[in-house]
Parts: structure tokens; C-alpha cells; sequence
């Protein structure tokens, strides 16, 4: 009867052997080291222990051991909590960014990688483009190399000691961070030509197709429904009406395609361009995803605005977001005349073998929109036939050049803008697609006066009434000539320049402005 207390203090120990042992594993697979956590010795062993535990085991003896032993167990418990939650870490990845909170403005942020397998990373792909990367820059620090393909150096450093273990690279010498330059030896070298022959892509790690789809589910507009105020601040810069707000918001709301036509000059691609900022500010995009092998090239600095998020401070960056992953702001791509069927296809370099992903893969959880619609070089039986399936079931085929053809989102709202009537220009099957046709008129008077106050601030000009009346009844009214939405600016950029040009005073006469529209407007009436 007097062992019971030995035995159970035993068995605790154990488990709190048990226990150390499994954090340790746990600190190391995640670069943490055990010192900073004061070391094994100084894990809370005997914390759970407290002094006065004894005295209440052996009072009941007599009456039965097994009732008092939950006393000295009590204060393990919350320690088995805290290593479950330790040890799920690298399972839930989302908890694991410290300080994110997930918003309208930025609802995802993919966190940072713990393992290979379980982030589907290619291996043969990442040691390919290490190979390149060392042949192309010569020499490079084991830390360098990670950052070069955006991966935590406690991932990248196996792959360095394999290879040096294969001899594939050497070591230079030694750094003072602990760590060591890297070259390729000789057959190291002729494996990194082989293997440049093949694809010349050295960039950031890829991502998986898988992620990069579920990523854009859980940024996808369709879920957002920006209401009137969303759309009063994205078009706070335009003077829009009421009656066009009205009609201009559901269709924003749901996420589909629309068509914008009326007169040219009234301002169709000004509101297509704003439409994006009535939704959430930021998404999350790879640099490049990677098919079979293959590297499609997402991220493009000509189409895509980086807004990356703040560094974390400090030598441990613990709240660390996924490198791979750049944050940009919700895409706006505008394609017009230029627009080519080739262009929605994924184009391939054949002697870099990378390929470049096509425009609506780029514009995914933003706007695509398709300026001039009927005046592009292919025909527009083409593009319809190419797009009637993606815009209705939110989905799109691509062939990559090594002949796999893959499904990916088809998650953007698409807008139509031209100047020809949209009924003229597709059939009915396809304007069953575009739910929604809205049609920008000509300003009414007032507004086009208003126009001019507002960009009278804009050009630094002082506004004149008298010469805005003598504008309008002289060469607007008597010859019915129709107001547009961008002739009040470029009526002033007329007089600006004139009076510039002439070293006159800028200012608004009736004068000037009979030399700005005899200008602007002689081969348009």
C-alpha cells in the first residue's frame, strides 16, 4: 500500500518523458531551437509536482489508494492540452500566421510550408531548379539559395546535404550565420547543363495545381456582394448618376459578366477599370504553379500590382506567410484591339520550355475586361466560341505544351465594353451568358457643367461660368451637338496648351475656347 505513490509518480514521469521528447521532435522539424525554450532541463518536469501533493495520497490509505491519485495527475493535464495544440501546428496551417486575421479586404493568406510532402512540393523540380540556379550565379550562401526559391532554409538545407553527400555540389567555404557556400562540382555541373537544356526556369518553387485552385475558392468574388457604399468608394473619382449606380450594382454584386455599351467618350472603360474596388483589396497569388513537371508562370509584374504584407521583426519570423505567394491587389486586367486568340491560351517559350499563363488565368478573383469589343483582330465568332462554356460554368480547359490539358477556375467578372449595340454583334445564346447589358448615356446638361467645375480642379484652371455658358449656347446648343463624358477635359487640356504654347495666362475665355473646339471638333461633326 505504501508504493501506490512511487508507482503513480512513476508513471507520470513517463508520460512527461513521453511528452518532452515528442516537443523536442516537434521544435526541430520546425527550425525552433530547444534552447530557446530554456532547454530540456528547464521544461516544467517537476512544475506539476507541488509540494503539498503528498500529504492528501497517504491520509486515505485504509480506505483506498485509487481515490486520492487524481490529486498530483491534475496539474498535468493542461499540459497535455498545450502539446496537442503544439503538436497540431503543422497540420492546421491557418492558426499557424500569427497576428492574421482573415478580412473582406484579405480572406486568405497561405501559410508557411513545414514539409515537402505535405505542401506537394515537387522534389526532382526543386533540386532542378537549384542545379540552375547554382550553374547561372556560380556560388551562393545555403540561405541565398532558399530565398531564391522563396522556401524555408530548414527544407532547402536536406537537399544541399544530399547533394553534397552525392558530390554533386562542394563546399566553398563556411559563412559566419553557419552556414556555407555552395558550387557545383564538375558532374554537378554537367547535370545543371542537362538539366538547363530542359527548362531554364530558376525562379521561386512552384506551387501545386490543387492549391493554387483551392486558393482561388476561398478568394473567389462571387462570395463578396459589395453593397451601395462598396460601389460609392470604388467610383468616389467619377461622376456617376444615381440611375447608373442602380443599374451598375447588382450586376457588380454578382459576379458575373456585363456588357457596358453607348456612345464613345461617356466613360465605359473609366467604370470598368473602378469595378474592382468595390470588392476586397487584396488576394493571393503563386509566382508559378507547377503541372506534371511543367512551371506556368502566374504572377505577372505587368498586370499585377504587389502589395506585399508587412516582414515580420526579429530573428525567428514566426508568423510567416508562404514566400512562394505574392500578395497583389485584386487584379483589373484591361485587353483590348490587341486581344488575339492566342492570348487565351497558355503560351509556351519553346526554348526556355516556361509557360506563361493566359489573361483570365491572371485576371481570376478580379476583372477581365475585353475593351472595344468587335474591333479585336480575331473574329468575334471566335471569342465567343472560346469563352460560352467558362462564362457559365465557372470553369476552363487549358493544354499545356507537353500535351496535358488541365481544368482550372474561370472565377473573374468579365465586362464587355463597345461602342456597337451588343445585339448586333453576339447571338442570343451568348447574351444569355451576360446577364446583365447596361448602357451609358450621354450626360444631361448639369452634369456636363458639373464635369467641368470638377476638372477644372483637376487641370489647375480657374473655373469661369460666364465662359462654360457661352461654351454650351454657342457651340453645343444651336447645332445639337451631343455632350460626352470626356469633352470637358479635353476641352481644357486644349485651352491649358494654348495659352502655354502662346505664354498667355491659363484661363478660361470665350476666345480660347472657340480655337479648342474648332480643334477638337473638326473632323468629328
Amino acid at each position: 500500500m505504501n508504493y501506490a505513490k512511487p508507482s503513480s509518480d512513476a508513471k507520470q514521469s513517463a508520460a512527461e518523458d513521453q511528452l518532452d521528447a515528442l516537443l523536442s521532435r516537434i521544435h526541430s522539424l520546425s527550425g525552433e531551437n530547444s534552447k530557446s525554450q530554456g532547454g530540456e532541463g528547464a521544461r516544467p518536469k517537476q512544475a506539476p509536482r507541488p509540494a503539498a501533493a503528498p500529504a492528501p495520497v497517504r491520509a486515505p490509505q485504509a480506505t483506498g489508494a485509487p481515490q486520492p491519485s487524481p490529486a498530483p495527475l491534475t496539474p498535468a493535464a493542461p499540459q497535455v492540452t498545450a502539446a496537442s495544440q503544439v503538436a497540431g501546428v503543422p497540420r492546421q496551417r491557418e492558426p499557424s500566421i500569427l497576428g492574421f486575421q482573415p478580412s473582406r479586404d484579405e480572406p486568405w493568406r497561405p501559410s508557411e510550408p513545414f514539409d515537402a510532402y505535405e505542401s506537394r512540393i515537387n522534389e526532382t523540380l526543386l533540386e532542378a531548379i537549384i542545379y540552375r540556379f547554382l550553374r547561372t550565379v556560380g556560388e551562393s550562401e545555403g540561405r541565398k539559395i532558399a530565398d531564391q526559391v522563396k522556401l524555408p532554409f530548414r527544407m532547402v538545407e536536406p537537399i544541399l546535404n544530399r547533394l553534397k553527400s552525392d558530390q554533386r555540389v562542394a563546399y566553398k567555404n563556411s559563412t559566419t550565420t553557419n552556414d556555407y557556400v555552395y558550387v557545383l562540382t564538375e558532374s554537378g555541373r554537367e547535370i545543371a547543363r542537362l538539366m538547363q537544356q530542359d527548362c531554364t526556369y530558376y525562379g521561386a518553387c512552384p506551387v501545386s495545381l490543387s492549391d493554387y485552385i483551392s486558393s482561388v475558392g476561398k478568394q473567389t468574388i462571387e462570395g463578396q456582394f459589395p453593397k451601395r457604399p462598396d460601389l460609392e468608394r470604388a467610383f468616389s473619382d467619377l461622376l456617376i448618376s444615381p440611375q447608373m449606380l442602380v443599374r451598375l450594382g447588382p450586376a457588380v454584386a454578382s459576379g458575373r459578366g456585363m456588357f457596358l455599351f453607348g456612345f464613345p467618350g461617356n466613360g465605359k472603360t473609366s467604370i470598368a477599370e473602378r469595378v474592382t474596388g468595390a470588392f476586397g483589396k487584396y488576394i493571393w497569388i503563386p509566382r508559378a504553379i507547377e503541372i506534371d513537371g511543367a512551371v506556368l508562370r502566374i504572377y505577372d509584374p505587368m498586370n499585377h500590382e504587389i502589395a506585399m504584407p508587412e516582414a515580420g521583426s526579429g530573428i525567428l519570423d514566426i508568423g510567416g506567410f508562404d514566400k512562394r505567394w505574392v500578395r497583389i491587389k485584386r487584379p483589373t486586367i484591361v485587353a483590348g484591339g490587341e486581344l488575339t486568340l492566342d492570348m487565351l491560351e497558355v503560351q509556351s517559350n519553346s526554348e526556355s520550355n516556361i509557360s506563361e499563363a493566359p489573361l483570365q488565368l491572371k485576371s481570376n478573383c478580379g476583372t477581365l475586361v475585353i475593351d472595344d469589343f468587335g474591333r479585336q483582330k480575331m473574329s468575334i465568332d471566335q471569342l465567343l466560341n472560346r469563352w460560352i462554356i467558362p462564362l457559365e460554368k465557372r470553369y476552363d480547359f487549358l493544354n499545356m505544351a507537353n500535351g496535358k490539358k488541365i481544368q482550372v477556375p474561370f472565377d473573374q467578372l468579365v465586362i464587355f465594353s463597345t461602342n456597337l449595340e451588343p445585339k448586333d454583334l453576339v447571338d442570343d445564346a451568348f447574351l444569355r451568358r451576360i446577364p446583365y447589358k447596361i448602357e451609358v448615356p450621354n450626360p444631361p446638361e448639369a452634369d456636363f457643367r458639373k464635369l467641368f467645375e470638377i476638372m477644372c480642379k483637376v487641370t489647375k484652371i480657374p473655373y469661369n461660368a460666364d465662359a462654360i455658358d457661352y461654351l454650351i449656347t454657342t457651340h453645343y446648343l444651336p447645332v445639337s451637338r451631343p455632350f460626352r463624358n470626356c469633352q470637358p477635359r479635353d476641352l481644357l487640356l486644349q485651352v491649358r496648351n494654348y495659352c502655354m504654347y502662346n505664354d498667355l495666362r491659363v484661363e478660361l475665355k470665350n476666345d480660347y475656347f472657340d480655337f479648342a473646339v474648332d480643334n477638337y471638333f473638326s473632323v468629328m461633326d
